[in-house]
């Protein structure tokens, strides 16, 4: 069941620094691969809520952690991009840095660093933060480190408390081999939907078939939406898929680093909007697409 349409669109995730390289031949160990490199703030939440308010949600808002470093220019990005920024300086620690590697196909490989990113405590939380929120988005990120763990979990209660829907990203189906699929799920179940790309599926399920695992999924929240790149997203709830996406057409794809954030952004956008699924999923893959033949993870 979607929420009533309007209110706005919570985010608590992440800024970090992403350096692009992009790199038409394989890396050469030991000596110089010439590349194109570029510095652009990301995090998989901040871009989500930059594609959200892309997307025509008009009330984004994003809590996360950043580090006195570039805070300032953390915060003026997202108000840029229509998102108004909850930011907590961290003065121990840097923001997060991601180096994604991006090759000629487009694929990414990423180098993170957290920096800030698991230091979100929930004394940076209040369940007024929730005020005017139709659903509240968590960044999976969030999971993989003990105290922004605690405030995932924090937010997550209050807003089942105040009846608030609540979607989560996994993120990263390297850092979810390392938390287990068990406390990962045990930490979302029932939750209203689930956002993981096929990767992060077959790592939570161990089933190698994206249908199979969205089924799966679906058992544990409300729906789920496993986006599959170029071949689109399948929809599921109540143990079945329902749906099936194709993606938008990318004439040109150059960086695929955010895609998956631009497609949680389009969807959640259209959700608060009052869409079905389908029609929010159609949303999200052209926001994806969008993405894809941009470099770096934020519209432009």
């Amino acid at each position: 069941m979607n929420a009533a349409a309007g209110g706005g669109l919570l985010v608590v995730g992440e800024v970090v620094t992403d350096v692009v390289v992009r790199h038409a031949s394989e890396p050469l160990h030991g000596t110089d691969t010439p590349a194109r490199i570029t510095t652009l703030p990301g995090g998989a939440g901040a871009n989500a809520a930059c594609w959200a308010a892309r997307s025509g949600c008009g009330d984004v808002r994003l809590l996360a952690r950043a580090g006195a470093d570039s805070a300032a220019w953390h915060r003026e990005a997202l108000r840029r991009a229509g998102v108004r920024p909850l930011l907590h300086v961290d003065e121990d620690a840097p923001t997060g840095t991601v180096v994604a590697l991006v090759d000629s196909s487009a694929e990414r490989t990423f180098l993170s660093d957290s920096g800030a990113v698991l230091r979100l405590s929930p004394a940076d939380w209040s369940a007024s933060l929730l005020d005017g929120a139709a659903r509240l988005h968590l960044s999976g990120y969030l999971l993989f480190g003990p105290t922004s763990r605690a405030t995932a979990a924090l937010a997550l209660r209050d807003a089942r408390r105040l009846g608030v829907p609540v979607s989560v990203d996994p993120a990263s189906s390297g850092f979810l081999a390392g938390l287990g699929s068990a406390a990962f799920l045990d930490l979302v179940g029932g939750i209203d939907l689930l956002l993981p790309n096929a990767a992060e599926a077959r790592e939570l399920t161990g089933l190698p078939d994206p249908a199979d695992a969205a089924a799966e999924l679906s058992r544990h929240a409300g729906r789920v939406a496993v986006t599959l790149g170029d071949r689109g997203v399948l929809l599921a709830a109540g143990g079945r898929v329902t749906a099936r996406v194709p993606a938008a057409p990318v004439p040109a794809p150059v960086d695929s680093t955010g895609a998956g954030d631009a497609f949680t952004g389009g969807f959640l956008a259209a959700l608060v909007a009052g869409a079905d699924d389908v029609a929010a999923a159609e949303a999200g893959c052209r926001a994806g697409a969008e993405a894809v033949a941009t470099v770096g993870g934020r519209p432009v």
